[in-house]
């Protein structure tokens, strides 16, 4: 039976962003060879949504108070952009070392039970 789930994030300068995830999002990590580190995350979900194709997929960091979390990052020194509203939760984008981004937002909407 499925036990979890692996997360990929391409990015132009791997290092920077495995150094973020590790270092201002403390995320615990384990090394699994030449500094490859495989990062835990906090419990996820997921979605689907209509789409014109297949193989479009996006990750989003969920937080229980969007403005102390975004006050954290910016304090870190994370660029963040503002907050926007949506009908499903209340949005953020951080951008990573390497020049990607990601969204972080407060939830809405109801969450499967843990």
């Amino acid at each position: 039976m499925i036990n979890g789930a692996h997360v990929v994030l391409y990015t132009k300068d791997p290092e920077a962003d495995r150094a973020f995830f590790r270092d201002v999002l403390q995320l615990p990590s384990v090394d699994a060879g030449h500094g490859w580190l495989i990062f835990a995350l906090p419990p996820a979900e997921a979605a689907f949504h209509d789409a014109d194709s297949n193989d479009k997929h996006e990750f989003f960091f969920m937080c229980d108070d969007i403005a102390a979390t975004l006050r954290d990052l910016r304090k870190k020194k994370v660029p963040v952009s503002d907050v926007n509203e949506q009908r499903w939760g209340t949005l953020a984008t951080l951008t990573l070392p390497g020049g990607g981004k990601v969204g972080i937002y407060q939830p809405k909407h109801p969450s499967p039970p843990r």
